[in-house]
């Protein structure tokens, strides 16, 4: 708790961190002493001056070592690496396919990784803590992903002790990359301060992080928020689950693209054409949402569509949870305000009055930064809970 208190405020004195907790002042006081015999914390300056004694400010210690966040995509991978007080010191992304198997994956985001460690002028021993997510179900506990159906070759690969062989003092946190965002948007986006939240990330893959009562919400294995299977058309297209008409499968990015491809393959006047030579045959969600800001009214119509598909399922959400905000992220969202409207009418029009009489829906405001800050963040979740023998968040 204290360690959660002094992050969430960057600097606490004594005194804070007695009316923040309600403990007397001496436990506080053997519990600083102990972050400071541990090098957890350092002192750090002095409280304003209000006319009193000035209170002593501690902070996290920013040399005791580094912490890298790292977010896997479908075609991508974002990293990050901070110190400890969460200063940012290097940043990279990059083109990668998670298709390509855990070896090849791993081993370029130790590698890029181990170039911004020592650009910074330390060792891999420095790193002590790596938050990794993956567009896949992972179950916590294990730090392993369990049947991810675009992931093959993951299927229980030891992840943590595979990145310990370049990062042996790391603490390793693996999860699914939405929960990742969501607590990223928790920590430093539109959602920092509400308690009950859902992170929609719409992008090659659909999901959902569940954020209730200010802490991720990971279900029995950690497969809460898998939306992405959820069926919407019993008579829809087949999924890459084997089942059909599953949300992903209808309202996903490829799926938004291939409405366009089939648009135009049924002769339909579209600006999509355009784009679909240009492509050499082929279409993307992006160039869908390029053409629908042009006006073209059959991209208008497939954005629509899809909001409308999304939001339903998300209007179920919003009846069983009722959260305070629905947080739309991921690539999709770049689709933009037709999207976002189409989604916000659907949820408004299928949920509950009461639910939905003080609720936020709204796009992320860290876009591809909320995987890697919520990656941080539970790194560093873990990392201090095995310092100070303590439960964080």
């Amino acid at each position: 708790m204290f360690i959660q208190l002094i992050r969430r405020f960057d600097g606490s004195s004594k005194e804070e961190l007695v009316d923040y907790t309600g403990y007397s002042r001496s436990k506080v006081n053997r519990v600083i002493q102990s972050l400071l015999d541990k090098r957890i914390i350092v002192e750090t300056g002095k409280s304003k001056n209000t006319g009193g004694r000035r209170a002593v400010i501690f902070s996290l210690n920013g040399q005791l070592g580094l912490v890298a966040g790292v977010y896997v995509g479908a075609t991508s991978i974002d990293l990050v690496l901070t110190d400890l007080s969460g200063r940012w010191l290097a940043r990279s992304s990059e083109v990668a396919f998670v298709k390509d198997g855990p070896y090849k994956t791993l081993d370029r985001i130790s590698e890029i990784i181990g170039q911004m460690v020592s650009s910074n002028g330390y060792t891999n021993e420095d790193v002590i803590g790596m938050g990794i997510g993956v567009p896949g179900p992972v179950d916590f506990s294990l730090g392993s992903l369990i049947s991810p159906t675009i992931m093959p070759g993951w299927d229980k690969f030891p992840v943590v002790p595979y990145i310990h062989q370049a990062f042996p003092k790391a603490y390793v946190v693996v999860d699914n990359d939405v929960n990742m965002m969501a607590v990223g948007e928790l920590i430093k986006g539109v959602g920092k301060g509400v308690k009950n939240l859902i992170f929609a990330k719409i992008g090659t893959g659909i999901g959902a992080g569940i954020i209730c009562e200010g802490k991720i919400y990971r279900g029995t294995y950690g497969c809460a928020g898998d939306i992405a299977h959820i069926c919407v058309d019993k008579n829809g297209p087949i999924c890459v689950c084997g089942n059909t008409g599953c949300l992903e499968a209808l309202a996903g990015g490829p799926a938004i693209a291939n409405q366009g491809v089939k648009a135009i393959q049924e002769g339909r006047q579209t600006v999509l054409s355009e784009y679909y030579k240009r492509n050499n045959g082929s279409l993307t969600s992006i160039d869908i949402g390029n053409a629908a800001r042009e006006g073209d009214a059959v991209a208008i119509e497939i954005i629509r569509n899809s909001g409308r598909i999304i939001g339903e399922v998300i209007a179920g959400l919003v009846n069983f949870f009722n959260p305070g905000m629905i947080i739309i992220g991921g690539g999709v969202s770049k689709l933009g305000n037709l999207f976002l409207s189409s989604i916000r009418q659907s949820i408004l029009k299928r949920s509950l009055p009461l639910a939905t009489r003080d609720l936020s829906i709204l796009f992320s405001d860290l876009g591809d930064d909320a995987g890697v800050i919520g990656a941080v963040s539970m790194a560093m979740d873990m990392m201090f809970a095995a310092y100070a023998d303590a439960p964080l968040v």
